[in-house]
This record gives C-alpha cells, sequence and structure tokens, in this order.
C-alpha cells in the first residue's frame, strides 16, 4: 500500500474544550493519535493546513486545500474537515486527476466518550484503499459524492439529496 497523506482542516472533530473561556476551540489534531492507537499499519503522513471551524472556512482557505492536494506527490489523501462545510470544500477541490480524496469529520469532537470521530477516520481510511479516483465524502458509514450530499441536522448524518 503506498502511503496516505493526511489533511488537517480542524473542524468539531479537532475541539477540546478550553476551561478558562468555557467554551470549546479547535484545538491540535487528534488523528495522528487515533491512528496509532488503532495499530494501522500502513504508511501515512500528516501535515495540518490550517485550524478553522468550517463556517469560518473561506474560498482562500479551499483555494489553499485544493493547492495542497494538488501538490501532493501521493494519490491517495484523506482529509478531515468540519462538517457543516465539508461538501463544499470536496466540491471545491474535485476534478484533481490522479487522486483518490476523501473528506471526513466528525459530529461531536474526538475528546468525547460518544464520538464519532474514531469510526469516521477508520472508515474513511479504508474507503480511501477501495475508491477510484475521485473525490468523496465518507461520513456515518457511508460514502458519498459532494455533488449530491447534504448534512440533515435534526438526523446528525449526512445523506443524499432528493
Amino acid at each position: 500500500m503506498k502511503p496516505i497523506q493526511i489533511f488537517t482542516t480542524g473542524g468539531t472533530i479537532d475541539k477540546v474544550y478550553f476551561d478558562a473561556l468555557s467554551e470549546f476551540q479547535v484545538g491540535d489534531s487528534g488523528v495522528g493519535n487515533m491512528l496509532s492507537e488503532a495499530n494501522i499499519a500502513y504508511d501515512y503522513e500528516i501535515a495540518p493546513l490550517m485550524k478553522k471551524d468550517s463556517l469560518e472556512v473561506s474560498d482562500d482557505d479551499r483555494d489553499l486545500v485544493r493547492a495542497a492536494v494538488k501538490a501532493c506527490p501521493l494519490g491517495h489523501i484523506l482529509i478531515t474537515h468540519g462538517t457543516d462545510t465539508m461538501a463544499q470544500t470536496a466540491r471545491h477541490i474535485s476534478g484533481i486527476e490522479g487522486k483518490t480524496i476523501v473528506l471526513t469529520g466528525a459530529m461531536l469532537p474526538a475528546t468525547h466518550r460518544a464520538t464519532d470521530a474514531v469510526f469516521n477516520i477508520g472508515f474513511a481510511m479504508a474507503a480511501l484503499q477501495l475508491l477510484p479516483t475521485g473525490t468523496y465524502l465518507a461520513m456515518n458509514g457511508r460514502v458519498f459524492d459532494p455533488v449530491t450530499v447534504v448534512k440533515d441536522r435534526a438526523a446528525g448524518q449526512f445523506k443524499t439529496a432528493n
């Protein structure tokens, strides 16, 4: 298996509670720890691109993500991203030839006991190895086309638009 490039952008998956401020803020990514604890047996590289809540991600930020993906010499790329604008970013970076790109995130921070972060990261890593070239979202145990996916806030899940 060729190495996988992981780019982190922040989002809920990386939020931590700052007691002095009594609020959650985006902190350092825990993806490396999750993969280490899961005893992942293939090579991956992790590079942070930003630490933002996805509602704060701008088109300039999306251009940065696209440029990083295009410049990456690896063909398999996982991007962690906040769920509110993940599909928008996926659409923005779609069409990069010769790469399989999967975006994932979490509805609850990775530091929470009942988080979906660990499952989503593992699922996205597996999907990345099995999918053909293209750009996808991996959430809630499903793989989505970024053109047709929507976030159902009430259900706390992603689904294909009608």
